[in-house]
């Protein structure tokens, strides 16, 4: 659930860069881009985590080798 939450971060923060360099404010949309690049790497982080957590909860199945 987190994740579609920083992804929707993410996706707001990157339409305002847009609209902030449409207006030729770069430095604003500098920011609000590297902003919004760090809430899609927030998301994938989430999204890791949770992997993790399920594999951890999966138990070990060992190799085939004897």
């Amino acid at each position: 659930m987190i994740e579609r939450i920083w992804i929707f971060v993410s996706a707001v923060l990157l339409i305002a860069a847009a609209v902030l360099l449409w207006r030729n404010n770069l430095s604003a949309s500098f920011v609000t881009a590297a902003l919004g690049a760090c809430a899609w790497f927030l998301s994938y982080r989430a999204q890791l985590r949770t992997k993790m957590a399920a594999n951890e909860q999966r138990p070990y199945e060992g190799s085939d080798e004897e």
